[in-house]
């Protein structure tokens, strides 16, 4: 049994109460399949450029701007939460149930914004029904080489990065876990998984197992205690 899950994973201990597993303890980490930029977008109607802008409008009027995202402890709902504390201002929090009906409030200028995975935005922001002001990602994505990273902005510790990964059952043997590694590098390494990956705005992640598996363990830590620090908690 494979679980394949995004980083929204790690954050899971630090929201909910009553888990009836261990995330650092119940899986053994297989790899990173790659990880998926989420952008800033607003409507071009709210006549804001840069992300500046952005902040300065946010911070002019406190509490009056909200966000969309797709449920509590959500990746995106993290890295607007993260980008949202580094740069000093207030926003309300609006959980939508899937990122279609996100987009479509978004887009109509009823929400003011979203962090919303980079394949899901792509085509809005083409045909200019969406602008996108920033990455949240620690370095530009390729999809979107003009759009300057939250950090490249100024605003200290506010990245996160959005990646999907694979996981087995913790009593997993060693030599099994390595091998599934070893085949799913491969896969997505193929020219034509590749090729489809970077349509969607994925940027690969090689990692070994024991690599992921520390990468996973210290993003336990880092954004459990931001969730805290932040009051995130599911309802």
């Amino acid at each position: 049994m494979i679980l394949v899950t995004s980083s929204a994973h790690t954050i899971t201990p630090a929201i909910y109460s009553n888990l009836t597993y261990d995330v650092a303890r119940d899986f053994a980490a297989v790899g990173a399949i790659g990880s998926v930029p989420n952008v800033l977008i607003i409507s071009p109607a709210k006549g804001i450029k840069t992300l500046k802008e952005f902040v300065e409008a946010a911070k002019a009027k406190p509490g009056s701007f909200n966000f969309a995202s797709v449920g509590v402890g959500s990746a995106v709902h993290l890295s607007a939460e993260r980008f949202r504390i580094a740069a000093g201002y207030e926003a309300q929090h609006i959980p939508f149930k899937g990122g279609a009906e996100a987009l479509t409030e978004v887009i109509a200028g009823r929400v003011e914004y979203y962090f919303c995975p980079i394949a899901t935005a792509l085509p809005h922001i083409r045909d200019g029904r969406l602008l996108g002001l920033a990455v949240s990602s620690p370095k530009r994505a390729s999809a979107l080489p003009d759009v300057p990273t939250t950090l490249e902005a100024g605003f200290a510790d506010s990245d996160y990065t959005f990646w999907i990964g694979a996981f087995v059952p913790a009593k997993t043997p060693k030599e099994i876990v390595e091998k599934l590694n070893r085949e799913m590098l491969a896969a997505v390494q193929a020219p034509a998984v590749k090729e489809k990956l970077a349509t969607l705005g994925v940027e690969l992640m090689p990692m070994s197992p024991a690599e992921f598996d520390a990468h996973v363990k210290g993003e336990i830590q880092r954004y459990g205690a931001f969730a805290k620090a932040a009051g995130l908690k599911a309802n």
